[in-house]
């Protein structure tokens, strides 16, 4: 059965740091491109960052510098690590295939305070 657990978050005041995980059940995990992903209060899901199965990274503008998406095949583990944090940082972070998505896990809350 495919799954997806996501753990790390927390609160946090700003200029702090966070490390997301995302534990994978499933053969999918090894050979797929992967991703994390956000959702604040009020507004649409939206991509951080995706990992390739090689270890190819892209991230979106509004991290990049400050985050790093990882992965561990062997664990069927992707984490993201997350620096100097801000508030708009504060939403439910979640973890997907960045390609045919997956039923959602229940997401982690990261809370970023002033």
């Amino acid at each position: 059965q495919v799954q997806l657990v996501e753990s790390g978050g927390g609160l946090v005041q700003a200029g702090g740091f966070l490390r997301l995980s995302c534990a994978a059940s499933g053969s999918f995990f090894k050979f797929s491109t992967m991703g994390w992903y956000r959702q604040a209060p009020g507004k649409q899901r939206e991509l951080v960052a995706h990992i390739t199965s090689g270890g190819s990274t892209n991230y979106a503008d509004s991290v990049k510098g400050r985050f790093t998406i990882s992965r561990d095949n062997a664990k069927n583990t992707m984490y993201l690590q997350m620096n100097s944090l801000k508030p708009e940082d504060t939403a439910v972070y979640y973890c997907n295939k960045f390609v045919g998505l997956l039923p959602w896990g229940q997401g982690t809350q990261v809370t970023v305070s002033s």
